[in-house]
């Protein structure tokens, strides 16, 4: 599909062709502070981002890799940043050689075998209610949670909301999954210095670990976001910005002075990034701010390794831990009578920041339901939600002896994948061949029952817990696993 909506033959789109369906469309960009408008002839902020495009990308794909970039808004004119973004992506694309896109309006495009072509999406610059049909909301949510990556820019914070009513929400699951809601701000060239607040991590790579004076109109963040749900990359830095800069549109004050510009974080197995400096086009001519989002884009679509746990999680040994690619679990017991919601609890109260499931096992004593693949859409969503207010993810899964039933299998993977979970912990079967292919067409990784850590990409180390232990020992338990992590790190210890 083009731009328009129209479907295309699924071959790349060409420069012209991209050209003549988005900036074409619009020949001059105009957008300003204060109401004011300046015009920029199509052929010169070609040029400008042309020679603003980043010569190399922060990591290599592990494989040839696709961006859909959806560009719709209703109820809202669109930001004229809109056309310079989807040219700027694509064209980073090119020449770095990282991934290729197809950029659309149609919603359509999020039909569950239309998403399968994609790697990530990028809602570029969206206000208001996108789509309202249940399925193709399902099938985003699916797609981010099994691992798909999703980026916003600026706007995104309100897309499915309402937007002639004020804004008013019409998805919260998609504000949770993105990590914000609201559109608040000041002047649209609104001067800041801006902070790193994860000098070191790699999608901030290119501002070499300083802080930086930057122009743009800034969303002040109201609702949903968190710092215990989010892993803050950069925010304003209040000691050394003049916060009444311009007219205040909605609350702009945050009693914690918390004003955080992007972020990175999980959802799921998902893969979530929003900034929200993406409001005048000149964003999208910065050589800068093209390196950032190129390597926010490698992150979303799986090549650029970086970390999400929230940074209110991130203590001495999280840091260990994430150093040394280990993730520590909780496990309930087999046997007892645990419920998933309360094995996610007593994650929490404890620290942990994953969680391991046994399939069938009760979700909840209010959803007295098992944890299995006849789980509708509703009761699913209960548990995502369940999760992000814990702070917590389902990593891995206890499934015993599998059934052998081939089509049974398949509706279990298809299950666990869009759990989010990773690793499943299971008996032998004879149908080895049938779990190896299913491992291998999910992207889940299989150990034996009595392993007691996951051998993989990332270690999982699983801390059993009985609902008899003493809350003292299990805290002298994360404790032990929490000294070793630091250690090893310190020694460099793979």
């Amino acid at each position: 599909m083009d731009r328009t909506g129209q479907r295309h033959s699924g071959a790349r789109l060409t420069r012209r062709g991209f050209l003549k369906g988005t900036a074409g469309a619009t020949g001059l960009l105009a957008m300003g502070a204060g109401g004011k408008t300046w015009a920029v002839a199509e052929a010169d902020w070609q040029a400008k981002v042309e020679a603003a495009l980043p010569g190399r990308a922060a990591a290599v794909p592990k494989r040839p890799r696709k961006l859909l970039i959806f560009d719709l808004n209703v109820g809202y004119g669109g930001h004229g940043s809109i056309p310079t973004a989807n040219y700027a992506f694509t064209r980073m694309g090119e020449k770095t050689g990282t991934f290729s896109t197809v950029v659309s309006r149609d919603p359509a495009v999020f039909a569950a075998e239309s998403l399968k072509q994609f790697d990530a999406v990028f809602f570029n610059n969206n206000v208001g209610n996108l789509f309202v049909d249940p399925v193709l909301r399902q099938n985003l949510i699916d797609f981010v949670y099994g691992g798909g990556g999703l980026m916003g820019v600026h706007g995104t914070t309100v897309a499915f909301t309402r937007w002639t009513e004020g804004a008013a929400e019409d998805w919260p699951e998609f504000g949770i999954m993105l990590g914000a809601r609201g559109a608040n701000h000041r002047a649209a060239d609104e001067r800041v210095m801006i902070r790193l607040d994860d000098p070191g991590h790699p999608v901030v790579g290119p501002f070499g670990g300083k802080p930086f004076e930057y122009r743009d109109e800034l969303f002040r963040y109201q609702q949903v976001y968190s710092r215990n749900r989010n892993r803050v990359l950069m925010s304003i830095d209040i000691d050394k910005s003049d916060l009444k800069q311009g007219k205040e549109l909605g609350n702009c004050f945050r009693e914690d002075g918390d004003y955080a510009l992007a972020w990175v974080r999980q959802y799921g197995r998902g893969r979530v990034f929003h900034c929200t400096i993406a409001h005048n086009p000149s964003v999208f001519w910065d050589p800068k701010m093209l390196e950032f989002y190129l390597g926010a884009t490698q992150f979303v679509l799986g090549d650029l390794a970086a970390p999400t746990t929230p940074s209110a999680k991130l203590t001495e040994a999280v840091r260990a831990q994430e150093k040394l690619g280990w993730r520590v679990a909780l496990s309930p017991k087999t046997g007892e009578d645990w419920t998933l919601f309360e094995a996610i609890d007593r994650a929490a109260e404890l620290g942990l920041l994953n969680v391991s499931a046994e399939y069938g096992m009760k979700v909840s004593n209010d959803l007295s339901v098992p944890f299995d693949s006849r789980l509708n859409d509703d009761q699913r969503r209960a548990i995502r939600l369940k999760l992000d207010a814990a702070c917590a993810r389902l990593l891995a899964c206890r499934t015993g002896s599998l059934n052998n039933d081939p089509a049974e299998f398949h509706r279990t993977f298809d299950f666990l994948r869009k759990m989010g979970i990773e690793t499943v912990i299971a008996k032998p079967t004879e149908k080895t061949e049938n779990v190896a292919s299913l491992s291998s067409e999910f992207g889940i990784h299989m150990i034996p029952e009595d392993s007691s850590a996951a051998a993989g990409a990332a270690p999982i180390h699983f801390i059993e817990v009985s609902k008899n232990t003493p809350k003292a020992e299990l805290i002298a338990a994360v404790e032990r696993i929490n000294q070793l992590s630091i250690q090893q790190a310190q020694k460099g210890h793979l």
